[in-house]
């Protein structure tokens, strides 16, 4: 990104769920840790080059310990003969919070940022903020915004979005990524305007795509319903329109923001107990049997384990010219409070079956002993009680109040951008395409992106057109999702619809039991789960279909 071409602020997003737990875990070894090891290595790199450049970067790698490696990285600019003013934000650590707590931390905004920018550092460190606020927060900075300008901080908010996971923005994991070159997508940047709109693209000569469609599909990324809560502004993801104004070039505008509300998401992982596993391989004739006879024999050793999972993943094929895609993977979960059940008796019971159960036994790996799982839950607090403090360059412990309790008599007017023309709401039931239909994965027509949030899912789909919207919109009812992905049958689905993106987001809250680091599924963050509802089959219109390509 430095070397790529023009930059003022070069973001590093370096948090997530699973990662907490890990510098948790760093943390209970060494306090004096906490914080993304890899940052400083990385910086040694390009610090010289970001400060002949100019370039102010800002990252929250500072996990659980911000202060840390704010210390790390001015020992790292001197050794390195290098002046570099460096700040960072804090507060967002709650610990000690409840029994049992590993980490807790609020989701803090960009004010922080906001301020440290403004106090001149060159290196902004924060602890979890929101991912977004990499990009708010500087934003705000630039343009002096103030804390009420929600229109523009909304559009700042959902800039922030799509870049927050680099490459997906550009190609990567990508439905349709046939139609184009992702080998090795470059990263994506967003050039931010005055109002909040702002012009989503990538460095000359990087390779993979911008358009409206990979635009869309980070936007439908991890999110819930129609309102983007946020701690600085509540970005209403329905008005977001989408323009393609130039090659790799996607202009974000319309963007309306509410105020935030007046608490704040808590993060907290914990240590949830001990699991282990195994993976038989069943290969051949009779696989069903196979299985019944391994889960009837492993029976009384699994007898006193808090929860055992089977799952039998059918990746045989009948008559198969190889033994691999002959064969069946039988996985055993396993997980208890305590390592014992789920140890080293457990997989032995399962190894010592090797001469005395299916024909043809054997397991993928050799069974190791328990391994401790981490759980992800979530709360909320009062924004108003959790001190969130931006550190200058020269120390001083700056309060930054949370937005809604800026009093408006302090805040400077500042002219609001002109509203969008008001888009027709979408009718309940619009009128779809009539005529013959063909039986065919969905798909054929639409794209979709999904993940997690703690124990949630959601899956975004969207299409290219406005006959093809009218279809989906009409087709893919709650009802609908849930036939076509029978896992989540009997859960509270729920379905958000942006009609500015073509698209319908399904909230699927549960799925995934206590999130990723408790391994749950098979698919433990979702990741998948869009892909997965493309290739079901369902009766698509065929004046929607693309035409087939001519037999040259």
């Amino acid at each position: 990104m430095l070397t790529g071409g023009p930059l003022d602020v070069l973001t590093g997003d370096y948090l997530a769920e699973l990662t907490m737990l890990i510098l948790g875990r760093d943390r209970l070894k060494n306090p004096g840790l906490g914080y993304a090891k890899t940052f400083p290595r990385q910086l040694e790199e390009c610090l010289g080059l970001a400060h002949e450049r100019g370039v102010r970067i800002v990252t929250n790698a500072g996990g659980l310990n911000p202060a840390g490696l704010a210390d790390a990285v001015r020992a790292l600019a001197a050794k390195l003969g290098i002046p570099a003013s460096v700040a960072h934000v804090e507060g967002d650590d709650l610990m000690p919070y409840e029994d049992g707590a590993l980490t807790a931390n609020a989701y803090l905004g960009g004010a922080g940022i906001t301020a440290c920018l403004r106090a001149g550092a060159d290196i902004v460190v924060t602890g979890r903020v929101t991912d977004a606020a990499l990009v708010s927060g500087p934003a705000a900075w630039w343009f002096d915004w103030a804390p009420d300008d929600w229109d523009r901080l909304a559009g700042a908010v959902v800039a922030g979005h799509v870049l927050e996971c680099g490459t997906q923005a550009t190609g990567g994991n990508y439905s349709f990524f046939t139609r184009h070159d992702v080998r090795a997508p470059g990263f994506p940047l967003a050039e931010v305007c005055e109002d909040g709109s702002s012009v989503v693209t990538k460095h000359p000569g990087t390779g993979g795509v911008v358009s409206v469609g990979t635009v869309t599909a980070q936007l439908l990324y991890e999110t819930q319903g129609v309102r983007y809560l946020g701690p600085d502004v509540t970005a209403r993801l329905d008005t977001v329109r989408l323009l393609s104004v130039g090659a790799d070039r996607v202009g974000i505008s319309g963007v309306r923001g509410e105020a935030p509300p007046g608490t704040l998401k808590v993060g907290v992982t914990r240590i949830g107990g001990w699991r282990n596993e195994v993976v038989f391989v069943l290969t051949g004739l009779d696989i069903e049997a196979k299985e019944e006879l391994v889960r009837a024999q492993l029976a009384d050793a699994l007898r006193d384990v808090a929860e055992v999972d089977w799952t039998l993943a059918r990746t045989d094929h009948e008559d198969a010219a190889t033994q691999e895609t002959s064969s069946a993977l039988l996985r055993l979960v396993v997980r208890d409070p305590s390592p014992d059940p789920v140890g080293r008796s457990l997989t032995a019971a399962a190894i010592e079956l090797a001469l005395a159960s299916y024909p043809g036994f054997h397991v993928t790996a050799a069974p190791g002993p328990a391994q401790p799982y981490g759980v992800f839950t979530s709360a909320e607090v009062p924004a108003a009680s959790v001190p969130h403090t931006a550190v200058l360059p020269n120390g001083t412990r700056l309060p930054v109040p949370p937005a809604l309790a800026v009093p408006p008599s302090l805040v400077a007017p500042q002219p609001s951008p002109a509203p969008p023309s008001p888009a027709p709401p979408a009718p309940t039931a619009p009128p779809g395409p009539t005529g013959p239909t063909r039986r065919g994965p969905l798909g054929a027509l639409v794209g979709a992106r999904s993940g997690d949030k703690g124990g949630d899912a959601n899956v975004g789909v969207w299409v290219e057109s406005d006959s093809a919207w009218a279809w989906l919109h009409a087709t893919l009812t709650v009802d609908a999702f849930q036939a076509l992905l029978p896992e989540t049958a009997g859960l509270p689905v729920a379905r958000h619809v942006l009609p500015h993106l073509r698209a319908l987001n399904f909230t699927v809250p549960g799925l995934l039991g206590d999130g990723v680091a408790s391994g749950h599924r098979f698919d433990p963050q979702a990741k998948a789960l869009g892909e997965w509802l493309r290739a079901r089959h369902t009766d698509i219109p065929v004046a929607l279909l693309p035409a087939p390509e001519a037999t040259p």
